[in-house]
């Protein structure tokens, strides 16, 4: 093991990660993957064995709140700071990103981000760029210069726009080198840069900058920075805007999809629905964001309803389909506006923030994490906007500058390099009787082929442990639902649309079964199981088709049913009829919602005793019983009468599910898979 006091690299770089999780622990210091820090020390050269210095930087992509080692780029710095004396001008600058890549030091770490020149110039061992809301506000504001000089003297500089990259790095060098009293600056538009002769000094002086604007803003700013409150835009009461965002979000959720399938997020924090109330929310709405990590989530500006919150969801879905049509209008003109040549093709014209008044906020990415933190970015603009008016006028970069970031070669290279996307990657699944056996195997690998996944099952708890199991609320969440019950039926569906945006794919499998031959089987026992599995399924699908419908996204519908839906066994008749209910319901459904690219189509399993809750709750010892096998052959039993003589796991039938519901399929509905290892009287005729 490494002793750390020979090592003279731990020290930096251990104070560097503690410190940069410590200030991206608190979305008021900067936003989720905003900004970056540095430290600057000694290293040894492994080909040499002398000491050199070095300059560790969180990388490119990187959150500062969760960095590790692993996220740093290691450059030379001698090298680095050389690169000065070969630097072609700023029309070029975009060239010495690559050249950042024959500084690196030692092998592995992360790639270099655009802001690496900034550490490696400035003359300080450690340095911070954070996009804090109080110091964004200060740098948006029409007067941001006096501004910076009347709140902080002469202990930090403003530097006028420039968008970030090595051109941005040599200024505020020169700016540190002639205010050798500066503890950092403003940067014009975009967020602050603080610097220390030791990471606890950085941090201080970062800390310093943003809680001196939050105080100055706080102390001088106009209490009422939004104006007053628009009569008939305040929000609605918890329950009645939340049943009005479940009821907008697919049709909301399908304009953003547009040009490619998005996941969605809401919000209706008391900041977002105070905005949205306010008499200054539509124009500064229209100015949009300014700090380009703001803007590259949220795009160039919102799109905003300008509809009372008491408006009816019919007349609110009508204004939000003409107000698409413009917003994609006005997009595409932004683009000719200020595209050249070489620019890259345009990417959508889609919103990725929708604002509804007395309801909420709409944010939409293409995973549920993005999604969210394009969410989270907006209302830091809000807070930006909020700070600004308060103490002058929010004045943000122009479209011009923001089209240079939104498609800078840089990023869209950046998104040439991410990973090629599952299957099911942003595809939203909701799974019923998900807690256990082939509910927990379907949602499992829908989960893994990157689908978001809701969780739904008879037993909240159970339901929540399962989601939890899969990853965070990113990923999946638990509901409870009752799928007998309509009402419960309706609130699960819509948890699915607040939780992630819409949902395209349904799976009709929670059941159960009591076996007994026809003289035993009471009306009590008929009723229970045709609630649960041709009643349930029903009401499921139906919720469901109404949200897939106001999409217009297509999806997919899936039942489990069983091979008793086609072949006559004996002790069951409440199962198996029920189970033959739900085989016709594939067929029906499949006919009737294929004009909305919606398919339906069924799986047929056997014999699946592993894992089963089936199984586990009476019913395998029924079955055993009536085959006269011990209950822990069963599965065996199952395998052995096959044609293939292989027993079939909860993992078999969500294969089956995948694939139905995956892109190779997908001209294919009203089909019933058998995963039974052949059972020739099942075969479907």
């Amino acid at each position: 093991m490494t002793d750390d006091r020979r090592n003279p690299v731990a020290e930096p770089v251990e104070a560097l990660i503690a410190r940069s999780n410590r200030l991206g622990s608190n979305p008021a210091n900067t936003n989720y993957a905003g900004g970056n820090t540095s430290a600057k020390g000694t290293g040894i050269d492994p080909v040499t064995g002398e000491p050199v210095e070095l300059l560790w930087v969180k990388g490119s992509g990187g959150d500062l709140g969760t960095l590790k080692p692993e996220g740093l780029a290691v450059l030379r710095l001698d090298r680095m700071r050389a690169l000065v004396d070969v630097y072609p001008g700023v029309e070029r600058e975009d060239e010495m990103v690559a050249a950042f890549d024959y500084c690196l030091h030692g092998k592995g770490g992360a790639a270099p981000s655009i802001d690496t020149a900034m550490h490696g110039l400035v003359e300080a061992a450690h340095v911070d760029h954070l996009h804090p809301d109080s110091g964004i506000a200060i740098a948006t504001a029409a007067d941001g210069e006096e501004l910076t000089a009347k709140i902080f003297g002469d202990k930090v500089a403003w530097v006028p726009w420039r968008r970030p990259g090595f051109q941005l790095g040599l200024d505020i060098a020169e700016i540190k080198r002639r205010n050798p009293q500066a503890v950092g600056c403003i940067l014009g538009g975009h967020g602050i840069t603080a610097w220390g002769d030791t990471s606890d000094e950085a941090e201080r002086n970062s800390l310093w900058i943003i809680e001196t604007a939050a105080a100055y803003i706080a102390e001088h700013g106009n209490p009422e920075p939004f104006g007053g409150v628009r009569a008939g835009f305040e929000a609605l009461p918890h329950a009645e805007r939340r049943a009005k965002a479940a009821a907008l979000a697919p049709t909301i959720r399908g304009l953003a999809s547009t040009d490619k399938p998005m996941v969605g997020h809401f919000t209706d924090s008391d900041v977002v629905l105070a905005f949205l109330a306010s008499e200054k929310a539509p124009a500064l709405a229209e100015l949009g964001t300014s700090c380009p990590d703001h803007f590259l989530r949220t795009k160039v500006k919102p799109m905003l309803l300008d509809l009372p919150a008491d408006a009816s969801v019919e007349d609110s879905i009508a204004r939000l389909k003409e107000l698409h049509e413009q917003y994609r209008a006005d997009y595409r003109a932004y683009y000719d506006a200020h595209a050249t040549p070489d620019s890259p093709a345009m990417r959508g014209a889609d919103p990725l923030i929708v604002l509804v008044p007395g309801v909420g906020m709409f944010s939409y990415g293409t995973n549920k994490q993005t999604a969210r933190v394009a969410g989270e970015f907006y209302v830091n603009a809000i807070n930006v906007m909020r700070g600004a008016e308060a103490l002058s006028r929010y004045t943000p970069i122009s479209d011009a500058e923001k089209f240079r970031i939104e498609y800078w070669a840089l990023e869209e290279a950046k998104l040439q390099r991410m990973p090629k996307p599952k299957s099911h990657q942003g595809r939203i699944a909701f799974v019923t009787g998900a807690a256990s056996g082939i509910g927990k195997a379907i949602a499992t690998r829908l989960a893994a082929e990157g689908a978001c996944v809701v969780v739904a099952d008879l037993e909240l708890e159970k339901a929540q442990a399962v989601a939890a199991e899969l990853g965070s609320t990113d990923v999946a969440i638990g509901v409870a639902a009752n799928v007998a019950d309509p009402a419960a039926v309706q609130a699960a569906i819509d948890a699915t649309v607040l939780a992630f945006g819409g949902v395209d794919l349904v799976v009709n499998n929670a059941g159960l079964s009591l076996s007994k031959p026809l003289l035993e089987t009471t009306e009590a026992d008929w009723d229970l199981q045709h609630d649960v599995m041709a009643k349930g399924s029903f009401l499921v699908s139906k919720a469901a088709a109404k949200a897939l419908i106001d999409q217009g996204m297509g999806g997919d519908i899936v039942y489990i049913s069983s091979k008793n839906s086609v072949f006559a066994g004996p002790n069951n008749i409440a199962y198996s009829a029920t189970k033959a209910d739900q085989a016709h319901q594939v067929r029906l459904l499949a006919v009737e919602l294929g004009e909305y690219g919606i398919r339906v189509n069924g799986v047929n399993p056997d014999g699946v005793v592993r894992g089963s809750g089936i199984f586990a709750s009476g019913w395998g010892a029924n079955r055993a019983a009536t085959y006269g096998v011990p209950e822990e052959k069963l599965g065996e039993f199952y395998a052995q009468r096959t044609i293939l003589k292989r027993e079939v796991v909860p993992e078999n039938v969500a294969d089956a599910v995948y694939v139905l519901t995956g892109p190779e399929l997908s001209r294919t509905t009203g089909l019933h898979v058998p995963v039974d290892s052949g059972v020739a009287a099942a075969f479907l005729r």
